[in-house]
Parts: C-alpha cells; sequence; structure tokens
C-alpha cells in the first residue's frame, strides 16, 4: 500500500526477547542519564517507540526494567571479565591483568551506566542491592579463582590458604571499585596503565610474602 507517496508494508513483529533487550537499551541510557528516581518510564517508552503499558507487560514495573538493566550491563562486565582473562595467557597473573584490564576498559566506555547501575543502584530497594552484590560475587569468584592458581603455581599452598586468596580477592576487587572513581578525575589514565599500577601494588605485594617476608608492627625498627 502506498502511503503520501510511500510504500508502507506490514509492520515487522517483533519476537519478545528483541523487544525486551530493546527497552533495556533505552532504559540504560535513559537510568544513566537521569538516575533511577527520575527516569520515566513514559520517556523510555516514547524512545523505545512503544507504549508505557507494553514496557510493564514485558518488564512488570520500573524496578523490574531497572534490574533487566543492571542484570545484563552485569552480564556484560562478568564475560567481559572472562573473556579477557581466558585470553591474557597462561601464567595467573597475567590473566588476572587481562581480566582487570577488561574491567577498567568497560567502566571507561561505560562511565555514566557504571555510577547508575552499580553506585546508585545499591542505595535502592532490596531486590536491586541484592542484585549489585550477586555481580560483585561473580566477579570476585574470578578473581578469588586466579589468585588461588596464582599461590599454587609459586608453591604457596602451604603457607597461604583458600581465606587468604578471597582476603586478596576481595582487597583487588574493592580496590577495582574505588579505583573507578579515581580514574573519573584521572581522564588521561588508560585501564592498563590503571591496572599495572594495581598489580605492582597488590600482586608484588603477595609474591613477597610467599617468599616468607612478612611485616609485622615493630618490624623495621
Amino acid at each position: 500500500m502506498t502511503v503520501n507517496g510511500r510504500t508502507e508494508g506490514r509492520r515487522r513483529r517483533v519476537p519478545r526477547q528483541e523487544r525486551e533487550q530493546q527497552i533495556i537499551d533505552v532504559g540504560v541510557t535513559v537510568f544513566a542519564k537521569r538516575g533511577y528516581h527520575a527516569a520515566s518510564v513514559d520517556e523510555i517508552a516514547e524512545l523505545a517507540g512503544i507504549s508505557k503499558p507494553m514496557v510493564y507487560l514485558y518488564l512488570d514495573s520500573k524496578e523490574g526494567l531497572f534490574l533487566a538493566c543492571l542484570r545484563r550491563e552485569a552480564d556484560r562486565l562478568v564475560a567481559a571479565f572472562q573473556g579477557a582473562a581466558q585470553a591474557g595467557g597462561a601464567a595467573p597473573e597475567l590473566r588476572l591483568y587481562a581480566g582487570l584490564s577488561a574491567f577498567f576498559a568497560f567502566v571507561a566506555e561505560h562511565r555514566d551506566s557504571w555510577v547508575v547501575l552499580h553506585r546508585q543502584a545499591s542505595e535502592l530497594s532490596e531486590a536491586i542491592a541484592a542484585a549489585v552484590a550477586d555481580a560483585r560475587r561473580a566477579v570476585m569468584a574470578e578473581v578469588a579463582g586466579l589468585v588461588w592458581d596464582g599461590i599454587t603455581e609459586h608453591g604457596g599452598g602451604s603457607q597461604l590458604s583458600d581465606e587468604d586468596a578471597d582476603f586478596v580477592a576481595h582487597a583487588l576487587v574493592g580496590a577495582a571499585d574505588s579505583l573507578t572513581d579515581w580514574m573519573g578525575s584521572h581522564p588521561g589514565q588508560s585501564p592498563e596503565g590503571v591496572t599495572l599500577r594495581l598489580m605492582n601494588m597488590v600482586w608484588v605485594g603477595m609474591g613477597r610474602v610467599l617468599e616468607g617476608e612478612v611485616w609485622v608492627p615493630g618490624s623495621g625498627d
């Protein structure tokens, strides 16, 4: 059929999964731009080219949409870390370096989304805070595994335990999370450069412990 000189075909029926991803794409953009509370489902629906009731039909509520955005971006972050780590090399420290570099690169490329979906999210509902915690645990598990591989490869299994590996993993992930703010105020710093500094602070220190060097109060006197 021709309307106003244009041929109008039958509108393509969009599969549910594809439509959900379109809504989530727009949701991530709007939440990043306005924050959770100021973002409106009306704006998201309009930008997605659908009705507001359809957003609710697909994702139940504004919170449901935010959770879908959070989980998808968290999955992408974990996948980026895993993919880089697996391709990073044979040595655990090289895999960890590659994974952390991918983490910082992801944050640098999706800065606004990171702030809203990972930082502000923890201040919202229990369900959203739980989703953030799940994402953090997924990254933590990856890091802890690489730390433990490094400990055992260097023959430190008798000196350091699973608990020590978990401790180092928490220190690394906590530092990485904090350094995302530092990167924001130092835009000239590359993800690889930040990762190298972090690895030198933590991995080198762990290596010295594996070699038997332990600091205690008063040891420098």
